[in-house]
C-alpha cells in the first residue's frame, strides 16, 4: 500500500465533475491523492481512443464513480443532478423510465424502439434503457457525450451516449470496504479485492454489493408499511490477461438483483371520487403517502459476460468485443391511484380498480470490431465493424374490477432485432494546430414482431381491447456522421466546430392493447446538429473553461402521443413531426490552491417543438408548434466546493458543499397546467475526516438541507395527478466509512 501523499480536495475537471460529491466523496483512493494545485488531467475514451479532455472536439461531461457513490448517487436516475444537460424521467419501472440528453429522449415501454441516449458499459451498447437503471458496480467513471455521436457509438446514440467504464484490476494486491446508513434505514454495503495472479501476466478483481431502503412514502392501508424503497444484491468480477506486451484481454462478469417498491402519490385531486377514494390520504404537493392495498413491486434480474481483447502491432491496435446480455423484469403495478379489488366499497365506474402484472424476458448478443490507426500520422483513424443481436419476449395481464365485475386481459408479444453497421472516422492533422474531422457510419437495422392478445370479454371494456393477433417486420438502412475542423488558438485554448448526423432506427408500437394502427413501422429519426465549442485553461491549470454552444433539428422525432384505448388514456408511440433544442452549456473548474477546489455547471436548453404531426382522431389537442418538449428545463446548473484541511497529525479534514438548481420544467408533452415543476435548488453539505497513511475516511453527510420537496414526474389523469417522489424529497442525513487495505 503507497502512503507518499498529504492531501487533495475534490477533482473537478472540465464539462466535468470528477470530484468529490461532499468531502466524503474524494474520487481518488486515500493512499493516492494528487498534491497539486491544479485541476488535474483527465484522460476520456470520447473518440474511441484514449485522449485528453480538453482536446477532444466533443462535448463531455465525466463524473467519478467512488464520487458518486460516496455521495449516494449510485445509479443513473441520480447522476442527473450533477450534469445540467442531463434530465431523467421516472416511471413506475425500469423499464419505462427514460433518459434525456439537451431535452432529447424517447418515452416508450415498446420493445420495439430504441432509446435516444446509448448506454454502453465497457465497452458493450445496452439495447434496453431498463438495463441499466440499476446500481452500477466497481466504476471507475462515466464519460457523458452530449449531442448525436453516431459515428462512432452508432446504435441508439442520436442525442448522446452515457460511456460507462468499469475500474481494471490491479497489480498490487489491495482491497476495500466501504458502508453507509441514512436515516430512513437505508443501508448500503461494498466490498472489493484486487491483485495478481499471476504478477505481470493475471489479475484479477471482485466487488459486491448489498443495499436496502425501506422507502420514504407510507403506505396507510393497514399493514402497509413503506413504499418507494429498494433491495439490491450484487457482484462483479474481472480478469485482465497480459500474456505479453502486445496484448490485452479483459474477462468481465456481472450479476444484479433488484426489488424495488416505486409509488406515485397524489399530487392533486380534480374529482370529489377520488379524494373519497384515497382517504385518509391528502393530495398535495409534499404529500409522501399513498393507500394501497396491492402495492407496486418491480423486480430485476441483469446480468452478462463480455470479453475484450487488445492487440498491437506495428502501432496499430485491433480491439475486439463479445458479449451476451439477459435482463428478466417483473412488474406488479396498480394502474389506479385509489387502490385494488380488496374494497369493492371504494371503486366507482369512474375509477375502476386495476391490476397489471408484466414480464420482460430479454437477452442481447453483440460483437465489434475496431482499427485504430498509429498516433502522430497525417491521419488518425478508427475504422470498425458492430453487430448487436436482440430478442425480447414479453406478458402483460390487466385485472379490472369496477365494483361490480371483474375482468381481464393478456397480451403475448414480442420483438427481434438485428443491427448490422461500418463505421470510421479520422483525423486530419493538417499543421500542428489545424485539424479535421470526417467520419461516416451505414447502419441496417432489421425489426420484425408479434403479438396476440386474449380477453375475457369480446367487446372492449375500460383499459382492456378485445382480442386480437398480428405481426410484421421492416428493414432500413441509415447513415449517420460528422465533419468538422479544430483549432489550437494557443497551448492552452482550443476550438472546434462540428456537424453530427444522428439516426436512430425504426420502431413497432408494440403493447398490451396494441390497434391495427399500431401495425404500421414508425420511420428512422434523424438529426442534423451544429456545434461550436471551447476549451481552455489558464493559470498553470487552476482554473478550466469548456464551452459549447448547439442547434440540433430532429426529424419523424419518435414520440408518444396520448390517446383513448377502451376508454382508457394510453400513451402511442408515433412519427411525431419536427423537433428542434439549441443551448449553450458552460462548465468552470478552479484549484486556485491545494486545500481549495471549485466548480460550476451551467446550460441553457431551448428544446421545442417546430411541426407536430396530429394523428386522426386524436383524443388530445394537437396545438402544439413552438411549445417546449418535456422534461426539459430552460435553465439548469450545478456547482460545488471543496476544502480540504490538513491537521498536524497527519489528518484531513474535508468540508464540501453542493447546490444543484433547475426553472421551472413542463412533464407533459400535452403542456398540462397541472404537470409543471417549479423551479427548485437541493443543497447538500459533508464533512470528513481520512488517514492517508491509515486508509480510511469517515464522513457525515446531509442531503436536501433546505427541505425542499418536488417531483422527478407529474402524470395527469381524469380526476387526479399524481408525483413521482425522489429519494431526496426531503431532508436527510447519513454517515459514510471506508476502510482501505
Amino acid at each position: 500500500m503507497k502512503n507518499n501523499i498529504t492531501f487533495f480536495g475534490a477533482l473537478t475537471v472540465g464539462a466535468v465533475l470528477v470530484n468529490s460529491a461532499y468531502a466524503e466523496a474524494d474520487p481518488t483512493p486515500i493512499t493516492s491523492r494528487d498534491d497539486s494545485a491544479s485541476v488535474p488531467s483527465v484522460t476520456v475514451n470520447a473518440t474511441r481512443r484514449n485522449a485528453s479532455l480538453q482536446s477532444v472536439p466533443v462535448a463531455v461531461s465525466v463524473l467519478d464513480g467512488e464520487a458518486l457513490t460516496q455521495a449516494n448517487r449510485t445509479s443513473i436516475d441520480t447522476i442527473v443532478q450533477e450534469v445540467p444537460s442531463v434530465t431523467f424521467r421516472q416511471q413506475g419501472g425500469n423499464k419505462d423510465s427514460t433518459i434525456f440528453v439537451r431535452g432529447i429522449g424517447t418515452i416508450s415501454t415498446s420493445p420495439g424502439v430504441e432509446p435516444t441516449v446509448s448506454t454502453v458499459i465497457d465497452g458493450v451498447v445496452y439495447a434496453r434503457p431498463g438495463q441499466a437503471t440499476l446500481d452500477l458496480l466497481d466504476i471507475e467513471h462515466i464519460e457523458i457525450l452530449r449531442g448525436p455521436q453516431g459515428t462512432l457509438f452508432g446504435k441508439n446514440a442520436s442525442s448522446g451516449v452515457l460511456n460507462v467504464i468499469g475500474r481494471k484490476s490491479s497489480q498490487e494486491t489491495t482491497g476495500f470496504v466501504d458502508a453507509a446508513y441514512y436515516e430512513g434505514n437505508e443501508k448500503r454495503v461494498r466490498a472489493g479485492v484486487s491483485g495478481a495472479i499471476q504478477p505481470g501476466v493475471v489479475a484479477a478483481s471482485i466487488t459486491g454489493l448489498y443495499a436496502d431502503f425501506d422507502g420514504n412514502v407510507d403506505n396507510v392501508h393497514a399493514g402497509g408499511g413503506k413504499l418507494n424503497g429498494y433491495d439490491r444484491k450484487g457482484v462483479r468480477a474481472r480478469v485482465d490477461i497480459t500474456p505479453n506486451k502486445d496484448l490485452d484481454i479483459a474477462l468481465i462478469a456481472d450479476y444484479l438483483r433488484s426489488n424495488s417498491s416505486p409509488a406515485f402519490t397524489a399530487y392533486k385531486s380534480t374529482a370529489a371520487a377520488f379524494t373519497a377514494g384515497i382517504a385518509p390520504v391528502v393530495a398535495g404537493p409534499e404529500n409522501r403517502q399513498v393507500n394501497a392495498d396491492i402495492p407496486a413491486d418491480i423486480r430485476d434480474k441483469n446480468k452478462g459476460l463480455s470479453a475484450q481483447v487488445d492487440y498491437r502491432f506495428n502501432g496499430y491496435t485491433l480491439t475486439s468485443i463479445t458479449a451476451v446480455r439477459d435482463w428478466d423484469n417483473t412488474q406488479y403495478t396498480s394502474t389506479s391511484a385509489i387502490g385494488n379489488a380488496a374494497e369493492v366499497a371504494r371503486i366507482t365506474a369512474a375509477f375502476p380498480a386495476t391490476r397489471d402484472i408484466g414480464t420482460v424476458d430479454f437477452s442481447q448478443a453483440s460483437q465489434e470490431l475496431r482499427l485504430a490507426s498509429p498516433k502522430g500520422g497525417f491521419a488518425d483513424y478508427v475504422v470498425g465493424a458492430y453487430y448487436l443481436h436482440g430478442k425480447d419476449r414479453e406478458t402483460y395481464q390487466r385485472i379490472v374490477n369496477n365494483g361490480t365485475a371483474i375482468n381481464s386481459g393478456r397480451a403475448d408479444y414480442g420483438v427481434k432485432s438485428d443491427s448490422y453497421s461500418l463505421f470510421g472516422e479520422s483525423t486530419l492533422n493538417f499543421s500542428p494546430v489545424w485539424r479535421a474531422i470526417a467520419g461516416a457510419r451505414w447502419t441496417r437495422d432489421e425489426l420484425s414482431y408479434d403479438h396476440k392478445r386474449v380477453s375475457t370479454q369480446s367487446a372492449a371494456f375500460p383499459g382492456v381491447q378485445p382480442a386480437v393477433q398480428n405481426a410484421g417486420s421492416t428493414n432500413e438502412d441509415g447513415y449517420s456522421g460528422r465533419l468538422g475542423l479544430q483549432y489550437d488558438i494557443s497551448r492552452d485554448v482550443n476550438t472546434y466546430a462540428t456537424y453530427s448526423r444522428g439516426y436512430k432506427g425504426p420502431a413497432y408500437n408494440v403493447f398490451f392493447n396494441m390497434l391495427n394502427r399500431d401495425t404500421l413501422a414508425l420511420k428512422p429519426e434523424t438529426s442534423d446538429s451544429f456545434e461550436l465549442g471551447l476549451k481552455a485553461s489558464a493559470f498553470d491549470r487552476k482554473l478550466t473553461a469548456n464551452l459549447a454552444l448547439f442547434n440540433t433539428k430532429y426529424s419523424n422525432y419518435q414520440a408518444n402521443f396520448y390517446d383513448t384505448v377502451a376508454g382508457a388514456v394510453v400513451t402511442r408511440l408515433i412519427n411525431a413531426g419536427d423537433v428542434s433544442t439549441k443551448g449553450v452549456e458552460l462548465d468552470l473548474n478552479a484549484r486556485p490552491t491545494r486545500a481549495l477546489t471549485l466548480s460550476a455547471s451551467l446550460a441553457y436548453t431551448d428544446a421545442t417543438i417546430d411541426n407536430f404531426n396530429c394523428p386522426p382522431a386524436a383524443a388530445a389537442s394537437c396545438s402544439l408548434n413552438g411549445k417546449p418538449l418535456p422534461f426539459s428545463p430552460k435553465w439548469k446548473s450545478f456547482t460545488r466546493a471543496n476544502y480540504a484541511l490538513p491537521l498536524e497529525n497527519g489528518l484531513i479534514v474535508d468540508l464540501s458543499a453542493d447546490y444543484s438548481w433547475q426553472a421551472r420544467t413542463q412533464y407533459d408533452l400535452f403542456q398540462s397546467a397541472d404537470a409543471i415543476q417549479g423551479a427548485y435548488g437541493v443543497v447538500n453539505a459533508g464533512i470528513a475526516l481520512s488517514s492517508p497513511v491509515g486508509g480510511w475516511r469517515v464522513a457525515l453527510v446531509g442531503k436536501n438541507l433546505a427541505n425542499k420537496s418536488y417531483a422527478t414526474n407529474l402524470v395527469t389523469s381524469t380526476g387526479y395527478v399524481t408525483r413521482s417522489v425522489p429519494r431526496d424529497d426531503e431532508r436527510y442525513f447519513g454517515i459514510t466509512a471506508r476502510k482501505e487495505f
